[in-house]
């Protein structure tokens, strides 16, 4: 079978570089599509406290049953529970949702600049990660502000920071802020939601001479930019072809027609990290 590919972390583990999302994924669904996944080939589950299906992941974990150091497993916690007693308690209930005893990574997942409780959550991260219940530590849709603040206060910076990207928002100079610090990008979105990404010309046009789906080569896209990504479906043929596009190789010059789709915040499909203070978000 085949398998994907680690990136490193700064802190010496690493993750799965392609992995499965289950954002919009309802509890009882989770259950079951993660395990296809998993059946699929798939080693890394990305989910979050605000997915609200924590415990059908949990639930999928158990039904593999492959050993826990198989599988790699990512969760948030939601803006609501900002700040250091709260974090601790929302991850106390993620945990137990999970079924798990240490988590690979937790991130938070918006900045919410307006509650001005990042540090203080990410302070927590710092205090669970000290404690042995967490291996890794993140964040999510962060700034570059925001990661500057990260690393002023504490002196600790993310592995590995989650955020929207796909061809339409492609986010370069955050990304070359990550590669100077050693911080993992990892793409949310990564095939667009409904914006037209799967059906832009030049991408049609390179599926057509590889042979595979649009949603292939996307994946293989970001894959190629030495990202982390989290396609989503819930259709177990999508599923297996997903996981597929690690065969996919694009040429440099693909990789080029596909980043230059770009068109900057104009492309973002989801929330703005510099407003959201929302309970949902990818």
């Amino acid at each position: 079978m085949t398998t994907s590919p680690r990136i490193d972390f700064r802190d010496g583990r690493s993750i799965p570089q392609l992995g499965y999302g289950v954002w919009q994924v309802e509890n009882e669904v989770a259950a079951d599509v993660v395990v296809k996944a998993l059946e699929a080939g798939y080693r890394h589950v990305d989910t979050a406290r605000g997915y609200n299906n924590e415990a059908g992941v949990g639930q999928a974990l158990k039904a593999a049953g492959l050993a826990r150091d198989e599988v790699f497993v990512t969760s948030k916690v939601p803006n609501q529970d900002q700040g250091r007693d709260a974090t601790l308690a929302s991850f106390d209930a993620t945990m137990e949702d999970l079924g798990l005893e240490e988590l690979d990574l937790y991130l938070i997942h918006w900045p919410a600049p307006s509650k001005g409780l990042a540090v203080d959550t990410w302070k927590a991260l710092i205090e669970l990660q000290e404690q042995g219940r967490l291996r890794s530590i993140g964040v999510s849709n962060f700034r570059i502000e925001d990661l500057i603040a990260l690393e002023s206060e504490t002196g600790v910076l993310p592995v590995l920071n989650q955020i929207e990207l796909h061809p339409y928002i492609t986010q370069p100079e955050l990304r070359e802020f990550h590669a100077a610090k050693g911080i993992v990008t990892q793409s949310w979105s990564p095939l667009g939601q409904g914006g037209g990404e799967l059906e832009d010309p030049v991408v049609t046009r390179i599926a057509e001479a590889h042979g595979a789906s649009p949603a292939q080569v996307l994946i293989a896209w970001n894959l190629a930019l030495g990202n982390v990504v989290i396609p989503k479906s819930v259709t177990p043929e999508r599923i297996i072809s997903n996981f597929a596009s690690l065969d996919l190789t694009l040429t440099e010059d693909e990789i080029a027609q596909i980043s230059a789709l770009d068109k900057g915040t104009a492309g973002r499909r989801g929330p703005n990290p510099d407003e959201f203070a929302g309970h949902q978000g990818a």
